[in-house]
Parts: structure tokens; sequence; C-alpha cells
């Protein structure tokens, strides 16, 4: 089994960027031109890497290979956007890698590529710039249109094969990670279990009961064998149950319209162990969208409109309309599932000024967009 935070290590020490590897300082996916790269990275590294994985790694700087971080992305449907937008796609994992150094709250990126068995990768349509049908390769470090008489060579199996090598978990590895991950959060309940007498989850929380029932906040959980952390989030509830074989973590999110907030369940995550030592993920979206009156909809719609007026301007808020930014990106997202179509453009085009108002209002920008990415791409 391999630790990805010591294949990441490896990769930034291995070489500079080439035909199996990128990195990125960060990816967004939430707009069309950063979607249309992403996938033309994937495209050519699929391509120019038939026999072996290639990768890319999300959250170091080029220049220096200074590891900064991005913000957790948990986007388990990221196969769906790839299966959308690519022929003969190869299979993609998206794994969030914690580093010591980094707040809770920031990780490595780290995107796996698996080769599609010499099946030539092209774009199935038309995105941002690039035409459907197009295909792409590893040019050194760049990623470049070719032609469709391409011929795809194997010329990095036994490289990428070595690092893997050096990169595979040990039971120094997985203790000294247990250890860590316990005193790094002995405020919040840590606790472990061992599957398969191989696996070990550790995860760790601010213990809530209500109704008989346990549930977490602040929540952080992690597949130590890899160094992975499978979940994070500061803002939402989850409850956590296992048996001998898997580990299952129920996500819930905090919506509603002002002074009518309630937690609705997201999303399923089972970790399934098998004997052979290996395991499988599997998520299902149990999201069911809350339903409000439309004429109330349609008021809060025309008041963040204008509200984001007043911040692009820079006038100032009153204490309700304070108030009213810190629910602007929920109370946007409610009225999209509930028909407004445009109201998600509304929001991305509040982006930047919501970053610029503050932190906490962007914080809740990003969590309304999480969760219409897991709800898009299902």
């Amino acid at each position: 089994m391999i630790n990805k935070r010591l294949l990441i290590k490896n990769l930034l020490a291995h070489n500079d960027e080439n035909s199996f590897y990128d990195k990125k300082l960060q990816l967004n996916i939430g707009e069309k031109e950063g979607k249309a790269k992403f996938l033309k990275h994937i495209c050519a590294l699929a391509n120019s890497n038939p026999k072996n994985n290639s990768y890319i790694v999300i959250g170091v700087k080029d220049e220096d290979n200074d590891i900064v971080g991005i913000d957790f992305f948990d986007d388990s449907k990221i196969q769906n956007l790839i299966n959308a937008y690519l022929s003969n796609p190869p299979k993609v994992i998206y794994e969030n890698i914690p580093f010591p150094h980094l707040p809770d709250n920031l990780v490595v990126g780290l995107v796996t590529i698996r080769p599609n068995n010499g099946r030539i990768c092209s774009l199935r349509k038309n995105i941002w710039k690039y035409y459907g049908g197009s295909i792409f390769l590893r040019d050194g470090s760049i990623s470049m249109p070719k032609d469709f008489d391409i011929k795809i060579e194997d010329e990095n199996s036994e490289v990428v094969a070595s690092i893997e090598k050096h990169a595979q978990n040990n039971i120094e590895l997985t203790l000294n990670g247990v250890f860590d991950f316990i005193k790094h959060h002995k405020k919040l309940n840590p606790t472990y279990q061992v599957f398969k007498e191989y696996f070990v989850v550790c995860w760790a929380g601010k213990k809530k009961y209500a109704k008989g029932e346990i549930y977490f906040s602040r929540v952080d959980i992690a597949l130590i064998n890899e160094q992975v952390k499978l979940f994070y989030s500061d803002l939402d509830e989850v409850s956590i149950s296992s048996d001998a074989n898997s580990f299952k973590i129920l996500e819930y999110v905090h919506l509603g319209l002002p002074n009518s907030y309630k937690y609705y369940p997201l999303e399923e995550v089972t970790i399934h162990f098998k004997d052979n030592a290996t395991y499988e993920i599997q998520s299902e979206l149990v999201f069911q969208p809350p339903l409000f009156d439309k004429n109330t909809l349609y008021h809060i719609y025309n008041s963040n409109n204008m509200l984001v007026e007043r911040l692009k301007k820079l006038l100032p808020l009153t204490k309700n309309q304070r108030k009213d930014v810190k629910n602007l990106p929920s109370t946007y997202l409610l009225c999209y599932l509930n028909g407004f179509g445009e109201a998600m453009e509304k929001l991305e085009e509040a982006k930047p000024f919501l970053k610029k108002y503050s932190s906490q209002a962007y914080h809740y920008y990003k969590e309304s967009t999480r969760i219409l990415r897991k709800v898009k791409y299902s």
C-alpha cells in the first residue's frame, strides 16, 4: 500500500514536471476555464502513460516546490465530470493528503490518473476554447494538442514503478501516523479502529447527542495507512458508524431561510475493507433539496442581488445587511435548488466581493458551491 504523503515527496524530489507528473498551485473546476484546463491535463497524462499511473500534485509552488496547501476538496463525483467530457476516459481519483506543517483545513491534493489500456483519450465535446475531438499529449511539462494519428509510446513505466516502490507504507509510518493524529486532536475525542488487521482509520470531532444518537462537528477522518484525509469539516455535522468490515460517514448540511435553518442529509460514504488488503469507497448522494415558497424566495433573490451591488460599490451596510451577507451564499443556493436558474451565476459573480468582504463570507461561499458540485455531478 502506498503512503501518499511519501509519494508526493518522492514526486517533488524526483524531477520537475514531466510526461507522468504535473503540479499546480491551485485547482478551480468551478469555472469553465479551470475545468477545461484540468480536463486537458487529464487527457494528456492519460495518453502519455498507457501502462503506468500519472499524477497531478496540487498546492505546490512551481518555482521552489514549496508545499503551501489548498482547501480540503471532497468532490467524490469527479469521475462523473471526467466521463461527461472525455471519450475513453481514464480512472481518476482525487485524494486529500495532510502534511504536518499545514493548518487542519489545508491539504495537498493528489490526482491519480490510472491507465486506460492504451485507448486514445479525447475531448467528447467543446469546452472553453478547446473543441470536441481534441487529443492532447504531454510534451515535456506541457500538455499539447496532437493529431489524430498519434502513436502512444511507453516510456515511464520503470520510473513510475520505482517512485511508487519507494513510497510503500510500513508499520513505523502507520504507528507514527496514529500517534500524530491523536496528539494533534487531543481536545476532540480522537479514536481509531483497525479493519481486517491491516487498515487503521482515525477520527476526531466534537460530540453532540440528539434523540439518542451521537453526532460530530469539527470532524477530521483519516485513513492512516495511506495518509489520506477522508473527511474534514468545521461546519457540518456527521454521524459515524462501523462494523468489522466497513466504516460509514453520513454528512448533514445546514440550510434554510433566516431563522429557519435545519440539518439535511447530504451524502453517505462507505469504505468497504476487503480480505486481500484492498478497500473500496462508495458514495451515495441522499440529499433532498428543501422546498420553500416561491414568492418568499423571489424577495430574497432580489435582496441578494441588491446586496451584491452594494458590495461591488463598497457602500456601507446596515446591521441586518451584514447578517444577510453571511446568509447570501446559502440563500442563493436554495433559490437555485428551487428553480431560480441564474442564482448560481449570481453567486459566482459575487465571489470576489465576498472574498474581499470577509473570510467568513467567503467560507460560506465555498461551502455552498461544494454542495452544488455534489448535486450537479451525481
